[in-house]
């Protein structure tokens, strides 16, 4: 590897005449190297490295890395106004840094979450120089992929975002009063205010937030399809990155099946056991050994080498999916996307799922008897959240504690067989009603162990605002092999706070939703019979 240059700091101007501030770390080595450009809001010091190695590690590799604060973030000027500006900006500083002293001409981007974010707003505006992409975790629709599931506020997630942009900016204006209150909300978020989801404290401290538009417009709309990149005539190599426990997953699955379906250019994408962050072996409660440990410094590396340098590293020559499989612990490939034949358990029961766990079960075939499964959901004690993808921390931990309650339904099935192989997206159909004009499901799959343990992989969350059944509800896609011995469980509840706002079954907006109007749902889960409830499994042969 090469030595590095030490760290220099540069600035340009935009078509508006706004400072941009960027770090330079440069090849100590003659000759024109290509540009690594990654553009954040965070401070430009910090660099992802909470998942990427520093950017000193990418410059010894040959490569002029650029890293720098967007628009009002970090020293660069102007005002912060959430991706507004990202487009023409990163335009402007893609073409800057092809033209750096030094520069061979061609860019790379990388970065995960914002920062893959501003590689597809950038590229959305198709500057030449721009050769190729590696966005990581990112939400190709904001709705959809980020700020909404199935309907429902991604609320510990959002606000939290949300409060810690805007104690940087108060960080930035000097705010010491307004910076020590939010960094405390930060540490304890504020859940419990007049109207839940619209705390005080961003009313009070963020008039200016993102946030307050994200709940005025709680459906999908010209706002959402405004604010998300423009990626429709997008044609870029590029190396997708997700984790089976980001709550970004969907919009980085969602990208690179767009960019198959129509691009000319290489796609490839790499899922790991990961949640948000870090990546690595540990995530939630399990250790997935020593293969899940963070191998995309070195892929972008070889991407990178292949595209900006046209040298042949291989990494075209092996299929394009690479994903990991938890449980076997390690990494399979794919030639394609895994649109497999779908297995279905049906769900069965006594009556009596929300109160004994042999009450529920999941069989193969439908059951003729017709079975009514009736809990209550309360909202001043709703089911927590635990891991998965949505809520903090995430992952994979032992939840046989919350499948005790009465508000949670579980249906089990028999011990496996044989080894069972899932890869793709996981859907739940289940026969619901309840008694009020709206309410939530959520669906939560888990291993059960031969102790006993309960180990949830895969989730999902729907709000239901019609009496059309069966409610679908589509979870996180995975990758999983469920041991022999062991039993697959579905779990439903009608919450999962805070990973997603307390469903009040009034009908009002989330943004102006009282604690003090919500209402206790009952709720009735058919199976059996003409209602034939259901989980549909991605089966793939490993063997």
């Amino acid at each position: 590897m090469l030595k590095v240059c030490p760290k220099e700091t540069a600035s340009m101007l935009t078509r508006d005449g706004v400072r941009l501030d960027a770090d330079i770390y440069r090849p100590d080595a003659e000759g024109k190297f290509p540009v690594l450009l990654m553009r954040q809001p965070y401070g430009r010091a910090i660099a992802s490295t909470v998942v990427y190695a520093h950017p000193a590690w990418y410059a010894k590799h040959g490569y002029i890395v650029v890293i720098q604060d967007v628009r009002g973030r970090g020293t660069s000027e102007g005002e912060f106004n959430l991706f507004i500006n990202e487009t023409p900006d990163g335009f402007d500083t893609v073409n800057w840094a092809a033209n750096l002293p030094g520069s061979s001409g061609k860019v790379g981007m990388y970065g995960f979450s914002y920062q893959g974010m501003t590689q597809l707003y950038a590229a959305a505006a198709k500057p030449s120089a721009l050769t190729t992409i590696c966005p990581a975790m990112v939400g190709c629709d904001l709705y959809a992929d980020w700020a909404y599931e199935g309907g429902a506020f991604c609320l510990q997630s959002n606000l939290g975002w949300a409060i810690q942009l805007a104690a940087e900016t108060a960080r930035l204006k000097g705010d010491i009063s307004a910076y020590q209150s939010l960094y405390a909300a930060s540490r304890n978020l504020p859940l419990s205010d007049i109207i839940p989801l619209h705390p005080e404290i961003i009313k009070n401290l963020a008039s200016d937030s993102y946030y307050h538009d994200w709940l005025d417009n709680y459906q999908a709309g010209e706002y959402w399809k405004n604010l998300s990149p423009n990626i429709k005539d997008l044609d870029l190599p590029m190396l997708h990155v997700g984790g089976w426990f980001d709550t970004y997953l969907r919009g980085t699955i969602h990208l690179y099946k767009e960019m198959v379906g129509r691009s000319s250019c290489a796609q490839h994408l790499i899922i790991g056991p990961w949640a948000h962050l870090p990546w690595g072996r540990k995530v939630g409660a399990l250790d997935y050994g020593f293969a899940a440990a963070n191998p995309v410094d070195e892929l972008q590396i070889r991407w990178f080498d292949r595209f900006l340098k046209g040298v042949d590293t291989g990494m075209l020559d092996k299929p394009p999916i690479s994903l990991f499989e938890m449980g076997k612990n390690d990494w399979c490939q794919f030639d394609r996307w895994p649109n497999n034949r779908h297995k279905s358990y049906f769900l069965a029961s006594t009556g009596l799922a929300a109160m004994r766990e042999d009450a529920g079960t999941l069989t193969e075939s439908c059951a003729d008897v017709y079975t009514d499964d009736i809990f209550v959901h309360d909202p001043w004690r709703p089911v927590p959240s635990l891991g998965g993808h949505a809520a903090f921390p995430a992952g994979s931990f032992e939840r046989s504690t919350i499948d005790c309650r009465t508000d949670v339904l579980t249906y089990t099935s028999a011990p496996l067989t044989a080894d069972l192989h899932l890869a793709g997206e996981v859907f739940v159909e289940v026969f619901c009603t309840a008694d009020a004009s709206t309410f939530d499901l959520c669906a939560i799959l888990s291993e059960v162990k031969d102790s006993g343990s309960v180990y949830n992989f895969t989730q999902g969350y729907v709000r239901v605002d019609s009496d059309k059944t069966p409610v679908t509800i589509v979870l996180q896609a995975t990758c999983i092999q469920i041991a022999k011995g062991n039993a697959l469980r579905l779990s439903l509840s009608a919450a999962c706070f805070p990973a997603y706002d307390v469903n009040p079954g009034t009908g009002a907006p989330p943004g102006v939703a009282r604690a003090i109007d919500a209402k206790m749902i009952t709720l009735t889960v058919s199976c059996g019979g003409n209602s034939p409830s259901q989980i549909l499994l991605p089966i793939v042969d490993r063997t």
